[in-house]
């Protein structure tokens, strides 16, 4: 994810005589995957324009005008009538120039002392919470629908009975139900572990720059 200057042209673009091939270009651009991310960069971003407020860095003023921006560019990714623009090499850069457009050269503040790494680190971070909660809703509905397959299918001498194996060989009959819930506990299991994951990703990385 590179970086861009205000005007949407890459920072090294001054280094050379001529543009870059399209291909080069194309295969530099990430605005393809990551525009999934808009919601965790405008979070991350109107925190840390908030930030730099507090810190007296941005007046009061300057930092309202940013937030006001970065809200509407949200509410244009909600209606879906964000326009994606060439230049837009990623969800990032796509977000700063659009803010530009809105707030002028105030919205060109909004990357005040943050680089671009600890940007894409915090956006990454936020969506990898969000995505996680919503896989281990998933995993624990999938639970439900085994537990509920392993009552269907009884328990005691009314229950449907199959060969338990150790290692490649048949070994004492288990109950269907019994080999269903040992999944399902496996999978809360897997719960316990997105659980820590999502610990571990509440720590904010802004501020640790390049």
């Amino acid at each position: 994810m590179s970086n861009t200057t205000g005007s949407g042209a890459p920072l090294w673009h001054g280094r050379f005589s001529a543009s870059p091939a399209e291909a080069l270009m194309a295969y530099t651009q990430s605005i393809g995957f990551d525009q999934r991310l808009w919601r965790d960069d405008i979070a991350g971003s109107i925190a840390h324009v908030r930030g730099l407020g507090h810190s007296k860095i941005l007046s009061a003023e300057e930092t309202e005008s940013i937030v006001l921006a970065l809200e509407q560019v949200a509410c244009e990714f909600e209606d879906d009538t964000f326009v994606i623009e060439p230049s837009d090499e990623d969800i990032h850069t796509a977000i700063e120039r659009r803010v530009t457009q809105i707030a002028g050269d105030t919205g060109a503040k909004l990357h005040t002392g943050r680089s671009r790494n600890d940007q894409c680190a915090t956006a990454l971070r936020l969506w990898s919470k969000r995505e996680l909660h919503v896989v281990a809703e998933q995993v624990l509905a999938l639970c439900d629908v085994l537990a509920a397959r392993a009552d269907e299918a009884g328990w005691g001498d009314d229950g449907v009975y199959l060969p338990g194996y150790t290692h490649v060989q048949r070994a004492q009959p288990v109950l269907l139900a019994h080999h269903l819930l040992a999944h399902a506990w496996a999978f809360m299991r897997d719960v316990d572990r997105l659980s820590q994951c999502i610990e571990r990703l509440d720590e904010s990385p802004l501020g640790a720059g390049a």
